[in-house]
């Protein structure tokens, strides 16, 4: 359904009535098109908003306009980022004038944004990319892609339906190509029948207690905990005052669910793309952690996870070190390894000198793979590969139903270390079978005004 015949239609769903401008992306017109620039705003100017701010302003074709943050300190200075990256590009002292939006929903009302880039902590993510849908937005939105499998479903759902291009930032596929050459030659049978999966990544640390603090002016705090309940302020548990450090909400409950989503949905996207799994899921699950018993950060640390597929396929994932994924079939395996490279400057690498890409026989690694085989989608930027998407009307290399099924494994996984007993799953339907206590997990009380379930449609 094309994105205007969506918004136009869309008021007359089970889930209410929304009224929406006539939206006109510039980019639709086409090369000819008095601005030929897709002009994006950006939602979200922390640590990871200025890493994704740089992706995107290295193309021509784009043009950042506008930015919005709940701390009014670091929306100036993305503003300021912005326009000093613009005028030593053009040489000129005013190149751009960054509009600031306190609130994001006015940025989404402004007709000349033709797209969004969300980078904002894991509990907005799902209504910010609904309402930026609804609203006629290209979105380009940081993972997790929800904090609840349901509002996960009810974005996939409205993006497709709306048709506006989202990629999710599961960027691994883009950047360490020995991931999609570990995927093709999986799926080409190289070594026999796929059986087992293994994959790793790190836990959390405990935190200390901390005392409440007062609430600094220029954070609007009410917004920034949006959906989740009142709890009281202090720095440690939401982001730096000061710089742009690892923030401490990543490793709070209330806000995400740790790293089975933080670096999980990176790792089980990938494997999924070997699995071809990437549109559904595991038929059973199972996990134990180890959760703080005091101190600000309640995330799980160490972990282990064990997952069943209907196609026979049983993959585990645990904080084991290093980084890898490990496929084993009936006639070999093949390893692939993340080396050091850090997707942010405070993500932690191993420090191992290994090869990134490994297997039980050399000659595996070898194997030509034909053009009337599997040959998995390829991109060299994430960005880029979005941007051209917008232009072309394709899907991006993991669009939001992609994401959505790699972030379930993320959210189920975190509801069967909390309940510490194997759980059966039902990938089509997306609930647990016969479990009223498991099914109560996949959605989360809102705080009105905030959260998915307030959205007007």
């Amino acid at each position: 359904m094309k994105r205007r015949a969506f918004i136009k239609n869309s008021a007359s769903t089970a889930l209410g009535a929304f009224l929406a401008p006539t939206i006109v992306p510039s980019s639709v017109f086409g090369k000819n098109a008095p601005s030929n620039k897709i002009n994006v705003g950006k939602i979200g100017c922390g640590r990871k908003g200025r890493g994704n701010i740089r992706g995107v302003m290295e193309y021509d074709m784009v043009r950042m306009i506008a930015v919005s943050d709940v701390d009014s300190n670091r929306m100036r200075d993305g503003k300021i980022f912005i326009e000093e990256y613009y005028n030593e590009k053009t040489g000129s002292n005013n190149s751009v004038n960054v509009r600031m939006y306190p609130d994001y929903q006015e940025m989404l009302l402004n007709k000349d944004i033709d797209a969004v880039v969300i980078s904002t902590p894991d509990h907005w993510h799902a209504q910010q990319a609904i309402e930026a849908a609804l609203n006629g937005k290209d979105i380009f939105l940081e993972k997790p892609n929800s904090l609840t499998v349901a509002e996960g479903r009810l974005l996939s759902d409205i993006v497709n339906r709306s048709g506006v291009t989202l990629q999710i930032n599961t960027q691994v596929r883009s950047i360490q190509h020995q991931y999609r050459r570990a995927a093709e030659l999986v799926r080409n049978g190289r070594i026999g029948k796929l059986h087992t999966v293994k994959l790793s990544f790190p836990g959390d640390p405990q935190g200390p207690e901390v005392d409440e603090m007062p609430v600094p002016e220029n954070l609007n705090y009410d917004m920034w905990l949006g959906s989740t309940p009142v709890i009281p302020y202090t720095e440690m548990g939401v982001h730096p005052e000061n710089g742009y450090g690892r923030p401490g909400w990543l490793r709070r409950e209330q806000f995400g669910a740790g790293m089975i989503s933080g670096w999980g949905q990176h790792q089980f996207d990938l494997a999924n793309w070997a699995m071809d799994t990437e549109y559904t899921g595991p038929v059973s699950i199972e996990a134990v952690a180890i959760f703080p018993k005091s101190g600000v950060w309640d995330v799980h640390g160490d972990f282990m996870v064990k997952m069943e597929y209907e196609n026979g396929i049983t993959m585990y994932a645990n904080s084991e070190t290093p980084v890898v994924i490990r496929y084993e079939g009936t006639d070999g395996w093949i390893e692939v390894f993340r080396g050091d490279a850090a997707i942010t400057e405070s993500d932690p690498v191993s420090p191992e000198a290994r090869e990134v890409l490994n297997a039980s026989d050399p000659e595996i690694l070898k194997s030509e793979i034909r053009d009337n085989e599997i040959n998995l989608y390829r991109s060299d930027n994430h960005y880029g590969n979005w941007l051209d998407c917008i232009r072309s009307g394709k899907q991006p290399i993991v669009p939001v139903e992609v994401g959505h099924r790699a972030c379930t494994i993320c959210l189920i996984s975190h509801i069967a270390m909390k309940l510490d007993r194997k759980l059966f799953w039902d990938p089509v339907n997306e609930k647990f079978i016969n479990d009223r206590e498991a099914n109560s997990m996949l959605s989360r009380p809102q705080r009105y005004p905030y959260g998915t379930n307030y959205i007007r449609y």
